[in-house]
């Protein structure tokens, strides 16, 4: 069989509500991060037609200046969307047990809430503008060092995919 190269896809998009308040740290060299967990609700009818109701969690990871966005932006109930990819971390407790979590490196987030005032944050990826942003329009903000260790091809490989 010819060598096939399959091509690496890591893109994950989900939107919902924010369960708790974000959480901001800054790593020691003073990289800003901030950690929240998004619950995603889907209906369906069950085998007996009932309307029923089943809730995802996910936890969700940010970092640079979409984590300050997020850190300015959201709080507990705040409906958003994020686009990024699946990682996976392993630690070991402080008891000396291995953990594990699979969670989302957030590329983009949507705020979907509406403002209550106008703000100065730019509305793009990396089109920034010095409008405000009517306050019922949501706000995107992207991270925009996410793909800086990505190869040409992958990079490729995003943008066609209207990334």
């Amino acid at each position: 069989m010819a060598d096939l190269k399959m091509p690496e896809m890591n893109s994950v998009i989900i939107a919902g509500n924010l369960t708790k308040d974000p959480i901001f740290r800054q790593t020691t060299n003073g990289t800003p991060v901030v950690n929240f967990t998004v619950a995603s609700n889907r209906k369906f009818r069950d085998s007996e037609n009932r309307w029923q109701e089943d809730v995802c969690y996910v936890g969700i990871v940010a970092w640079n200046k979409l984590a300050d966005s997020c850190r300015d932006r959201l709080k507990r109930g705040s409906a958003v969307l994020v686009d990024g990819e699946l990682q996976s971390r392993n630690w070991k407790t402080d008891d000396g047990h291995n953990r594990s979590i699979v969670e989302i490196k957030a590329r983009r987030v949507q705020f979907l809430n509406k403002r209550g005032r106008l703000t100065d944050l730019s509305v793009s990826d990396s089109n920034h503008s010095d409008e405000p942003v009517p306050e019922d329009e949501p706000s995107t903000f992207t991270d925009e060092s996410f793909d800086r260790f990505l190869t040409d091809e992958e990079s490729d490989l995003l943008k066609n995919n209207g990334h």
